[in-house]
């Protein structure tokens, strides 16, 4: 089944690979792109051509010059490239021009969509290390932050980022979140970080998935209080089809859904790590995360960082559920909520309407 699993994948991609890719040319095109081009052009002309106009093109010159940054230009070509690509471009920006392209960028761009194309960027495990620390760094701690990305990763990938934590920050991911962390919310962080709820083949033991479904009932709605650690333990060591089982039979004995029994057993920051670790274990979770950093009041690191991490996993699948569950697709959301060079870019990542 290897051919159906890398179909799917490749299905759910909305970023791919640039065919006949050269880095140089679009590493030239973003410095084209950015103001110290513009700077020097102009310096090579008469005085009185360096007044500003609305026309990009002087007539009667073959010289561009271009009024500021062109992040048009800018769009069209990190938002087409895979991530892969865009390190290579990276790397021949530095050796044509001697100068680091996301520090360029960030000294060029501003808000939202400098964030968004910082984020793109980064390779993929650095992105995620880079949101972990700065979830942990500063004044309180970005519980939510710290549980999406965990409670959504494979163990392979929890390995890597961890990895790139240690290398960016001198420190361990795992020592970091006990120091910021603690209670319940710590064990669930500590135990979603070993990566034991991974598991590739798929493959469910219905009977084990109704004494699991079993457990959780009488951890918490059977007996007075909640066994809180029960649930921990089947919700960070079971794989997510084995969870989608173990809902389903839940749901059988108990009438209510595991998300409802959530809420009225624990609170707090402990009851969104649960909710947030069981809805980890469907697609549909990420458009649950999607629609609440797309809608109303825009929560805008939630929607770049699901963007831009999944767009070259699942994020058409993501867009198909997120379709069913809202009546509305991703990219009607984003339209009517973000603006300007930031939805531009956004929408490139998205993709077609499913």
């Amino acid at each position: 089944m290897a051919w159906w699993k890398a179909w799917i994948e490749q299905e759910g991609v909305t970023v791919k690979s640039s065919s006949h890719f050269n880095p140089d040319p679009d590493a030239e095109t973003l410095y084209k792109a950015m103001k110290g081009i513009g700077e020097w052009a102009s310096a090579a002309l008469p005085p009185l051509l360096k007044t500003p106009s609305p026309q990009p093109w002087k007539q009667g010159h073959s010289r561009c010059i271009p009024a500021g940054t062109n992040e048009q230009a800018i769009i069209d070509v990190l938002t087409r490239r895979s991530n892969a690509q865009r390190q290579q471009i990276a790397k021949s920006f530095k050796a044509q021009f001697g100068k680091d392209l996301t520090e360029t960028l960030k000294s060029e761009l501003s808000g939202k969509f400098e964030r968004l194309i910082v984020a793109l960027m980064y390779p993929p495990y650095r992105y995620e290390a880079k949101e972990l620390h700065d979830a942990m760094k500063g004044l309180g701690t970005k519980e939510g932050v710290i549980i999406e990305i965990l409670a959504s990763r494979t163990k392979k990938q929890l390995q890597e980022i961890m990895k790139a934590y240690e290398e960016d920050y001198g420190s361990s991911l795992e020592e970091d979140i006990q120091a910021d962390t603690s209670g319940y919310l710590e064990r669930i962080l500590v135990c979603l970080l070993q990566g034991s709820r991974d598991d590739v083949s798929g493959f469910v033991d219905p009977g084990l998935a109704l004494q699991d479904a079993q457990d959780l009932h009488a951890a918490g709605e059977k007996i007075r209080g909640t066994d809180e650690m029960k649930f921990i333990t089947i919700l960070c060591t079971r794989s997510a089809t084995h969870l989608l089982r173990v809902f389903e039979e839940y749901e059988k004995i108990a009438n209510k859904s595991i998300e409802d029994s959530i809420k009225s057993e624990t609170h707090g920051s402990l009851e969104e790590a649960m909710l947030t670790v069981g809805k980890s274990s469907d697609v549909h979770f990420s458009g649950h995360r999607a629609y609440h950093g797309a809608g109303a009041g825009t929560r805008d690191g939630t929607l770049i960082r699901n963007i831009v991490s999944r767009s070259e996993i699942d994020l058409n699948l993501i867009k198909c559920h997120f379709k069913k569950m809202y009546g509305k697709t991703l990219s009607s959301m984003i339209m009517e909520d973000t603006s300007g060079d930031y939805k531009n870019a956004l929408l490139n990542l998205v993709g077609s309407d499913p």
